[in-house]
């Protein structure tokens, strides 16, 4: 039903690039907190998931599987070819055991699991808003969404929410099972933390996770994803079709 709307990926997209241009030039942005930059990022987060939602759908076009642009052969090593599953095998145990030991800190700890205080106490530093010098967080809808958090007293839930989270993504890396869903659910938790203005490993967990991401089909394959992918539909050997390929010339594989 979605495929009619097609068409409007393009002008959309171009819009919610010109409100982001708007809302972050550096003469002449709204100011913080006014209607003007309220209603802005609401229309660019509606418009970015209206794109993402149409471009989604649109995976199931004729001729959306051929690759138009090739990557370079070392991208499609480290991304595509099952040996490239040694290169993100240190990189998975680091990041796993990271993610699995701060749960299991958390879990075994005090001020996370039995009431969340700790999480609290997080929580309203991030949000304080000091009389000189800069904030924590930078964005202020995610200090209103901390903000909201607190209101509702929220820390005893979402404590329980984040330790197991690392803990899941912690076991998924290190016995390679479904590393690529792991590894954005450690994005998500470590871009969390970045936006709360903590730093400490954050960065370079982000960045790692990014790469297995990426490397989803490959960097489990010294893991449990070895087995767990083919049954999913994700075979490892398979004819890739390239714009070559659709016009009768040999196809990459």
């Amino acid at each position: 039903m979605l495929a009619r709307y097609r068409i409007l990926v393009t002008p959309l997209a171009l819009i919610a690039a010109v409100v982001l241009v708007y809302l972050e030039n550096p003469w002449y942005p709204p100011a913080a907190g006014s209607t003007a930059r309220d209603a802005g990022t609401v229309l660019f987060w509606v418009l970015t998931l209206v794109v993402l939602v149409l471009l989604f759908e649109d995976r199931k076009a004729p001729g959306a599987e051929i690759i138009e642009v090739e990557g370079p052969a070392l991208t499609r090593y480290l991304f595509s070819n099952s040996r490239a599953g040694l290169v993100w095998l240190p990189i998975r145990i680091f990041v796993g055991f990271e993610f699995a030991v701060a749960g299991w800190h958390k879990l075994s700890g005090t001020g996370w699991t039995n009431g969340g205080s700790a999480l609290l106490g997080y929580w309203e530093n991030a949000v304080k808003v000091p009389t000189q010098g800069s904030a924590p967080i930078t964005f202020d809808w995610y200090r209103s969404f901390l903000q909201f958090l607190i209101d509702t007293h929220s820390q005893g839930w979402f404590a329980w929410l984040i330790t197991l989270g690392e803990l899941a993504v912690g076991i998924g890396l290190l016995v390679g099972a479904l590393v690529g869903i792991a590894a954005f659910f450690g994005v998500v938790m470590s871009m969390s933390y970045l936006l709360a203005g903590s730093t400490s490993v954050n960065p370079i967990m982000f960045a790692l996770a990014v790469g297995l991401i990426l490397g989803w089909r490959v960097a489990g394959y010294y893991g449990l994803d070895r087995y767990l992918l083919p049954r999913l539909g994700v075979p490892w050997r398979a004819t890739v079709r390239t714009a070559e390929s659709a016009e009768g010339r040999p196809a990459t594989t």
